[in-house]
């Protein structure tokens, strides 16, 4: 039978000024460790530490730009894109634009503090 999910769970987000993730299928919302699946809204001026994590993570930007350094550089991920961050690649997000971003992320396995790896 299908489950119906029938609200995301709103989940603590790091980084400064607060963001909003609304998981719908993951660890907490869901109890599937397999993947992750959230809505996440950031301001303008968010930026969270950087983070090494044991999972990939795709992204599809929906609204506004999420920048992204990497080891080789930075990129801007607009609305329209998708990127695929690769498991153990060291990466840091922010949403610096006026209107911040609005965006979809999906980890393989699903998202947990614990995979992570966030700076110190």
């Amino acid at each position: 039978m299908p489950t119906l999910i029938k609200a995301p769970t709103t989940v603590p987000a790091a980084g400064t000024p607060p963001k909003t993730i609304d998981e719908y299928v993951g660890r907490v919302s869901s109890a599937t460790d397999r993947v992750s699946v959230a809505h996440m809204k950031s301001p303008a001026g968010w930026a969270e530490p950087g983070q090494k994590p044991r999972f990939e993570e795709i992204t599809i930007v929906l609204r506004g730009m999420l920048r992204v350094e990497h080891a080789g550089g930075t990129m801007a991920v607009r609305a329209g894109q998708a990127l695929i961050v690769h498991k153990d690649e060291r990466v840091r997000y922010t949403s610096p634009e006026e209107g911040g971003a609005e965006y979809i992320s999906v980890c393989l396995p699903a998202f947990s503090p614990q995979l992570v790896g966030r700076d110190a």
